[in-house]
């Protein structure tokens, strides 16, 4: 798996979340369809009308949640902006997605304004695996946030931390090791610890 695997799959599911931020900070989330999908870039579209259109000018921010029939979930936090070939893009969407002439018939369609995301990080997450997959990767070489739970050295090896698990992926050793790719997040090990020993990384 990589960024671009990650994005063809937006693709196949097409109808995807996306969320942004209202101006009163309040989350807004919808459905929209993932247009294209070329190299480690990602196109939709949206209207110049809805809020969704003003929330994407107002940051750019926008989180993308999208599940495969497989139960691989694919995750983006990135940051989208209009793209400046928006007549070649627009009809390039219509081409390759012919439903939409039945949305926004004839010239209506340039009502319609064109997106990108190119800049972000993703996160891949397999729940049909056991222990279960993840994994994050970048796009366009943004900078990847650390996120998980770590084992430090004042671990004592009592071992409650690898019993209680829900996926058994702590490694018995000095410290015990948690395996980043199987890891849940849940927190259990960071809330059951008696010395304290596991420390979380990220938001």
């Amino acid at each position: 798996m990589n960024a671009k695997n990650c994005l063809k799959l937006l693709r196949e599911i097409k109808d995807v979340a996306f969320a942004t931020v209202d101006k009163n900070g309040n989350p807004q989330v919808r459905i929209i369809d993932v247009m294209i999908v070329e190299n480690e870039t990602l196109y939709f579209v949206t209207a110049r009308g809805k809020n969704f259109h003003s929330q994407l000018l107002e940051s750019g921010k926008v989180a993308i949640t999208g599940l495969t029939k497989k139960y691989e979930s694919i995750r983006i936090m990135g940051k989208a902006y209009l793209v400046e070939e928006q007549k070649e893009y627009l009809d390039r969407v219509f081409e390759e997605n012919p439903v939409m002439n039945s949305v926004y018939p004839k010239d209506s369609r340039y009502i319609l304004d064109v997106f990108a995301i190119e800049e972000g990080e993703i996160e891949y997450f397999d729940l049909s695996k056991s222990p279960i997959y993840r994994e994050s990767f970048s796009l366009n070489n943004t900078k990847l946030t650390e996120k998980g739970f770590y084992i430090s050295d004042a671990c004592i090896g009592c071992g409650k931390c690898k019993k209680n698990c829900p996926q058994q992926c702590i490694t018995k050793c000095k410290p015990y090791f948690i395996n980043q790719k199987n890891c849940l997040h849940c927190g259990l090990c960071y809330e059951d610890c008696p010395v304290k020993a596991i420390t979380k990384v990220g938001e």
